[in-house]
């Protein structure tokens, strides 16, 4: 199998950049949430839509980024 109808974007949640991959892979679509930088994995999605795909792992990801504390830097 071979993924199809792949996107890519970036976006801002609870304050970080991230990257959203979404592709489908036979009948499912999956989606994948990592940081910019260092690219790190986030959250990951799966569902029948794009668009189910994309809220699953975007709430997955608002969770873990709203509980990340941010140092300041001086």
């Amino acid at each position: 199998m071979r993924p199809e109808d792949y996107t890519r974007r970036r976006e801002q949640v609870e304050g970080w950049d991230i990257n959203i991959v979404s592709y489908k892979l036979g009948k499912t679509y999956r989606c994948t949430i990592d940081n910019v930088s260092p690219g790190a994995n986030i959250a990951r999605g799966e569902g029948d839509s794009r668009e189910a795909a994309e809220a699953q792992a975007l709430e997955t990801a608002r969770l873990r980024l709203a509980r990340t504390r941010r140092h300041p830097v001086s």
